[in-house]
Order: C-alpha cells, then sequence, then structure tokens
C-alpha cells in the first residue's frame, strides 16, 4: 500500500470519480466511451476512398478530435447523476420531520394530555338527553332508574372530591411527563443521525484513501512482473504484491457495504433516496471542547429529559396514589333531572286527583360518606407500591445518567490521547517512508522495504480515522447528555 504522496494522489486520481462544471460527476467510464465510440464510427464508415478521377467518393465521418469534443460537451451537459451535498443541519431537520419514534412519541403525547383533559372535565357539568318510552300496567316501573317519560335530560358534575382533585394533578403531570418523553426522543434523533452522518463520511473519506492506494497497488502488480521477466525478482515477489491488492481489495468491498449500509440508515431516518445522500465535511460544526474538571455529570441530570420525565412520572404516582387513599372521604356532586311524562303510564291512577303533571324537575347535591370500602383500601396499598416503584425508578435513571456521563467525560480525555498516539504514529511512518524513499534512489535499499513501509502507512492511516471517529462520538454523545446537541447541530434556528 501506498502514502499520500503528491505523485501518487495523481496517479489514483485517474481511479477516482472526476468533478466537473456545476458539480456533474464524470468518471473514467464515461470517457473511455468516447474512444469506443469513435471506433464504432470507423467501422461504420471507413475512410473515404478516393477514384481514378481523384474525386471523393462514399465519403465518411472521420473520428476527428472535434467528435469527442462533442460528445464531452453532451455528456457535462447531461442532468447531474451525483449525489447532492447533504449538509448536516439539513439531514436532521429532515430525520426530525419524517422520524417514526418522534411521531410516536408525539402521538403518546397527545394521548396523555387527552387523559388529562377527561379527569379535568369531570368538574363540568355533562348533559345527557333521551327518553324512556313504554307501556305501563299497573303501577310505572322505572326503566334503567328513571321513570317512563317522553324526554328526559340528565346532568351531573363534581363540586368537592378531593380524590379526583389529586387525580387531575396527576394526570397533568404524566403530561408533562409525556412532554419531555417526546423532548427526549427528539434528541435522539437528532444523535442517531449526527453520528450516521459522522461514520458515513468517516468511511467516505477512507474509500478515497483506498481508492488511491489500490491503483498503486495495481501499478506496484506490473512493476513486480516486469522484474521477474528481467530476472531481478523471484516469483514469490508476485505472491506478496497479489497477497497486497487482494487485501486492498478485501478493504474496499468492507468500505463499500459499510457506506451502503450507512446510507440506508440515513435514508431511513430522513427519508431520501439512499443514492442521493452524499456527506459535506464543512457542514459539521467544530465541537466544543471538553474540560475534566467541569461536573458534567450534575449539569446532565439537571437537563436530562429522560430523568424529568422519570421524575415526573414518581410525582404523578404519588398524586394517584394520594387520590386513591382520598377516595375514602366524603365528596359531593352536583345533580339534575327533568322529565316530561307521558299520560298512558298510569300515573293518574296511582296520584290524588290533580296532583299529577306532566313537567317534572330536580334539582341538587349528592352527598357520600364511604364508611367501610375494604377494596378501596387495597386499591389505594396498589397505588402505593407503584408510587415506590416509580420513585426508585427515578433515582435509578439519574444514578445512570450521572454515571454515564462521567465515563463519557473520562472517556473524551483517553481518547483524545490515543488520537494524538494514532496521529504521531501516522506521522512516523510517513516520516519513515520518505526515508525509505530516499534511500532507495541511493541504491541503498530494495523497494520491497519501501513497499512493506507503505502497507504500514497505510494501516497507520486507517487506525488514525478509527480514533478521530470514537473520539467524535464521544463528544457527541457527551453533548446529547448535557443537553447541548440540538443547539450545536442548530435545527432549531
Amino acid at each position: 500500500m501506498f502514502g499520500l504522496g503528491e505523485t501518487g494522489k495523481a496517479k489514483a486520481s485517474r481511479a477516482l470519480p472526476w468533478r466537473t462544471g456545476e458539480g456533474t460527476r464524470l468518471d473514467m467510464g464515461s470517457l473511455i466511451i468516447i474512444p469506443l465510440f469513435c471506433g464504432r464510427l470507423q467501422s461504420h464508415f471507413p475512410p473515404r476512398r478516393i477514384s481514378r478521377e481523384g474525386e471523393a467518393m462514399n465519403p465518411a465521418p472521420r473520428c476527428a478530435p472535434r467528435i469527442g469534443a462533442l460528445l464531452l460537451l453532451a455528456i457535462l451537459a447531461l442532468p447531474r447523476l451525483a449525489a447532492e451535498p447533504l449538509p448536516l443541519k439539513r439531514a436532521v431537520e429532515l430525520a426530525l420531520a419524517n422520524s417514526t419514534t418522534a411521531a410516536s412519541a408525539n402521538a403518546d403525547q397527545q394521548r396523555v394530555f387527552a387523559s388529562y383533559r377527561e379527569a379535568r372535565s369531570q368538574y363540568i357539568p355533562q348533559f345527557v338527553l333521551g327518553s324512556g318510552l313504554g307501556k305501563s300496567w299497573g303501577y310505572p316501573l322505572s326503566l334503567e332508574g328513571s321513570a317512563p317519560s317522553i324526554v328526559n335530560l340528565n346532568s351531573q358534575s363534581s363540586l368537592y372530591n378531593p380524590a379526583l382533585r389529586d387525580f387531575v394533578r396527576a394526570a397533568k403531570t404524566d403530561w408533562s411527563a409525556a412532554t419531555l418523553q417526546s423532548k427526549d426522543q427528539r434528541n435522539q434523533v437528532i444523535q442517531d443521525t449526527v453520528l450516521s452522518y459522522a461514520e458515513l463520511n468517516k468511511w467516505e473519506t477512507l474509500l478515497g484513501h483506498l481508492q488511491e492506494e489500490h491503483a498503486a497497488a495495481i501499478q506496484t502488480e506490473q512493476l513486480v512482473s516486469q522484474r521477474i521477466k528481467e530476472g531481478v525478482d523471484s516469483p514469490l515477489m508476485q505472491n506478496k504484491a497479489h497477497l497486497s491488492t487482494a487485501r486492498l481489495r478485501l478493504r474496499l468491498a468492507e468500505t463499500q457495504g459499510a457506506i451502503d449500509v450507512i446510507r440506508n440508515r440515513l435514508a431511513h431516518l430522513t427519508g431520501l433516496p439512499a443514492a442521493a445522500i452524499e456527506t459535506e465535511s464543512e457542514s459539521m460544526p467544530p465541537l466544543p471542547e471538553v474540560k475534566q474538571q467541569d461536573d458534567l455529570s450534575g449539569t446532565a441530570v439537571q437537563a436530562s429529559p429522560g430523568v424529568q420525565a422519570a421524575e415526573n412520572r414518581a410525582t404523578a404516582e404519588s398524586l394517584r396514589a394520594r387520590g386513591e387513599h382520598r377516595a375514602m372521604l366524603p365528596s359531593v356532586d352536583f345533580a339534575a333531572q327533568y322529565g316530561l311524562l307521558a299520560t298512558y303510564n298510569n300515573y293518574q291512577q296511582f296520584f290524588q286527583p290533580g296532583s299529577f303533571q306532566r313537567h317534572n324537575a330536580t334539582l341538587g347535591v349528592v352527598i357520600k360518606f364511604p364508611v367501610f370500602n375494604p377494596t378501596q383500601r387495597a386499591r389505594a396499598d396498589a397505588a402505593d407500591a407503584t408510587a415506590l416503584k416509580a420513585k426508585k425508578d427515578a433515582e435509578t435513571a439519574k444514578n445512570q445518567v450521572s454515571e454515564e456521563t462521567l465515563r463519557l467525560q473520562r472517556s473524551v480525555e483517553q481518547m483524545t490521547a490515543a488520537r494524538e498516539v494514532a496521529d504521531l504514529e501516522y506521522q512516523v511512518a510517513q516520516s519513515n517512508l520518505e526515508s525509505l524513499k530516499v534511500r532507495l534512489d541511493a541504491g541503498n535499499i530494495g523497494w520491497h522495504d519501501v513497499q512493506d513501509a507503505r502497507e504500514q502507512l497505510s494501516e497507520r492511516y486507517n487506525s488514525l480515522q478509527d480514533a478521530n471517529f470514537e473520539l467524535e462520538r464521544a463528544r457527541i454523545t457527551l453533548l446529547r447528555a448535557t443537553g447541548e446537541l440540538e443547539a450545536w447541530v442548530g435545527a432549531g434556528n
């Protein structure tokens, strides 16, 4: 494998896509079409023949340079076939708009809000209009708790109910918890998108480097074959050259497979076609510095929507448990009823003459004094246990966030040191390669030593790219933990 010298870049660029004009991508395959097409023209239109009289016969167009120029212009005029660079901010915005996870969290938030409105509406009088038509024989008995009537209107609402008041507060707190959970899911979508984008950018950068190395390795194989024919090298060197090229092909296949998988993941997140996704390194803002003396654990606990949602759920369960206990306290409800009675239900036969009237109404309050209700007491005990569990879950979530944030903060320092080591190793390998090139020109060493140094340089380059990405992953995850990820991306601006 070869390094990143100017000569290697110039040679390998012939194997890489070309970008011309307004970003139109033109690969070498497209340029090869031009001479092939010219060859086809020559096969169909042979050179013109000259008759004995010196006149031209069967004039045929020759594959002149202007034909190749015209074909080149036609290719450049085609619509842009390359993927449009996708800025990070745009990718995050598309992911937030297209995310099924965020949509599910929003739906759950709406469901909890509807439950809160349901509990609160019990203080508002409810009206039910109906009818209890029926034929009576003897005394007119009730139909579903009401006297037979042509029109029946009922109304009921709660006036004083300590249990209901706690239940309404619990439902409102659940709504706040669902809102925070939706925010936490939103942050998760942003983190997944940013990490996938950064990883794709890493693999795309590595792919260009590997293509350069592969092109140089093919040239090395040709050189080895020539040296074997000249008797300079043994056939074993040919196998070593083949092995080096095969390793690069394997690495290229792995890299291209990783790119396809990550593009497919980003396509699911953003809703864009996978082939239309191409990263733009300049769109990624610089990551802020992580200071080890800062109390990021405390900041993460205070800023974490997940921790806040867990605490709100614990508060809601405590309110719900208190409401179950207060269900055994007295309560007062408002009640009203109006009925339009019929004359064919024998009411006149059982009332004093002249006392029956068709229009009847009742308005008042219903006071309840629970005396003995073991079922409700057991329900209250179960609610206490649920509230205790929710409280412990909130404490567990807080401890997990604190520990994870501290681990990330310390790992950033470790990965920074690892990245520095990988960078220094890459620089040492690069200097070693340059030194061996000088010695090769002086005839002190063989070119095989240079080849081994180039392979080592390529390995150091790959290790440096991996170290850079692992450091980026840790810092991005730390931004999400401290609640600064969305502001760093700028998706809300």
